[in-house]
């Protein structure tokens, strides 16, 4: 099954789901303001990306952060910070079953979610 994560009012993720939706594709949606983030996702995004991908740098939660927080992130690191704060999750994150794709371009979409339907 298909789960597309990060949080309901985003901008991006209403693009991503319009555009799941208008594929007519079937999806879980996880909103992390509403059921958190599980620490595992969180490792397993990081180890498959990157947390310089997935720690979302550019927005307003990480930029309120103080100097002290900034400094200084590793993997680690920029795992507690998205965990105590998933507004920092780069976002939307579907999860098209052992590939993870982060952020939203309908290309990219198009072709992961054809490679989802020739491996079922």
């Amino acid at each position: 099954m298909i789960t597309m994560y990060g949080i309901k009012n985003c901008d991006t993720i209403k693009k991503a789901r319009n555009f799941l939706d208008n594929e007519r594709v079937a999806y879980n949606f996880h909103d992390y303001k509403v059921s958190g983030v599980d620490k595992a996702k969180l490792e397993d995004w990081v180890m498959e990306h990157g947390w310089e991908t997935i720690l979302n740098r550019s927005g307003t939660t990480f930029k309120a952060l103080d100097a002290g927080d900034k400094a200084h992130i590793d993997a680690e690191k920029a795992i507690l910070l998205m965990t105590a704060n998933p507004s920092m999750i780069k976002r939307p994150i579907l999860d098209v079953g052992g590939q993870a794709i982060v952020g939203f371009k309908a290309t990219t979409y198009e072709t992961a979610l054809a490679k989802a339907k020739t491996k079922a």
